[in-house]
């Protein structure tokens, strides 16, 4: 595929951003021509990346499809004509793009070496850890993208997930749904119910407050490399789960998920204090969230993502992306050590 987006839009190297909702871009007025058009993508690009990213969790296979749904509708502008609702037509490619996309995605996983992790994607979060703006939409849209969530939406079918992240996430309409897939409301509203129940049940409604899990990152990063064996345990719950995701490329935990405080305790002390007098350590938000991002040799070694109880008392989950092919789009100069 060709590597020259639209004029006027982000390139594939610019880091995406948190999207606004379906509310969110340019108004969704009709548009005939190509310099319309182009505005028009341009101005959805966002909300187009953060859906298709949700879907997929892989930030290149985002970029890929949102230059495909530019071609195609730019394509289907030109034999249609005028479009009247542009976001809808936009959104509507790129959703039934990424759909496609994830048979090649399948056959890939097939042969991906240990646990598969989303791609960690920088996101910003205003000083006080919530997401920039205020409001319930903006606090989902900053756990629509957690890499805990993202976990558990890989558990989904590919129709489920595309309900799940249309309907719970940015709030379309089970009808505005089933006119985007190309299938009954009843169908969707099915998948709906079924993928609602299935994240439930594997992922607590309420979260702990951002401050509190950067608090608990930043002593959990100080346990781990001072080589801090009882706060470590202090902090991890006893039904902690570590994955691992090297891609067969970096070091990692190994090749399944490693369960159990003392399980992921031992394995914690005997890499993290060798490693320490090489690390540079900083605290930034990586998908909607606060993350440590450890560097060496001021390269992006890894990243690491905490997931906490409900009432953030102690470590559920831990996310180390390995793989340097998901490290690219971090900057070694974001966030503060």
């Amino acid at each position: 595929m060709t590597d020259v987006p639209p004029p006027g839009s982000p390139g594939a190297d610019s880091e995406p951003h948190t999207p606004p909702g379906p509310g969110g871009g340019r108004p969704d007025e009709a548009y005939g021509d190509g310099a319309d058009a182009t505005e028009a993508f341009v101005g959805n690009r966002e909300l187009l990346f953060s859906i298709v990213y949700n879907m997929l969790g892989s930030v290149a296979d985002t970029e890929d499809v949102l230059q495909e749904a530019w071609l195609a509708g730019a394509a289907g502008r030109a034999a249609a004509g005028p479009i009247e609702h542009p976001r809808a037509y936009l959104v509507r490619i790129a959703v039934n793009k990424a759909l496609a996309r994830q048979a090649v995605i399948s056959r890939r996983r097939e042969t991906y070496v240990g646990p598969w992790l989303p791609e960690p994607l920088p996101t910003t979060l205003a000083e006080d850890g919530r997401p920039p703006e205020e409001g319930g939409d903006a606090v989902d849209r900053a756990e629509s993208v957690s890499m805990a969530l993202l976990v558990v939406l890989e558990t989904l079918t590919p129709l489920e997930r595309a309900v799940f992240v249309l309907h719970e996430v940015f709030g379309y309409a089970h009808t505005e749904t089933a006119e985007i897939l190309g299938r009954r409301p009843a169908a969707v509203r099915q998948l709906a119910h079924r993928a609602r129940e299935h994240v439930r049940a594997r992922r607590p409604r309420y979260q702990a407050d951002p401050r509190l899990r950067q608090q608990v990152t930043e002593r959990f990063a100080a346990a781990v490399y001072s080589g801090d064996l009882p706060a470590l345990l202090r902090l991890l719950a006893p039904d902690v789960t570590l994955w691992a995701d090297g891609g067969g490329k970096a070091v990692a935990a190994g090749l399944r998920p490693l369960h159990g405080r003392d399980h992921v305790a031992r394995l914690l002390m005997s890499r993290g204090p060798e490693l320490a007098p090489r690390l540079d350590i900083r605290f930034q938000q990586v998908n909607g969230g606060p993350s440590a991002v450890l560097l060496i040799g001021g390269a992006p070694f890894a990243v690491l993502v905490l997931d906490l109880d409900p009432d953030g008392g102690t470590v559920r989950g831990i996310y180390f992306v390995t793989n340097p092919d998901k490290l690219a789009r971090l900057d070694p100069a974001a966030g503060q050590g």
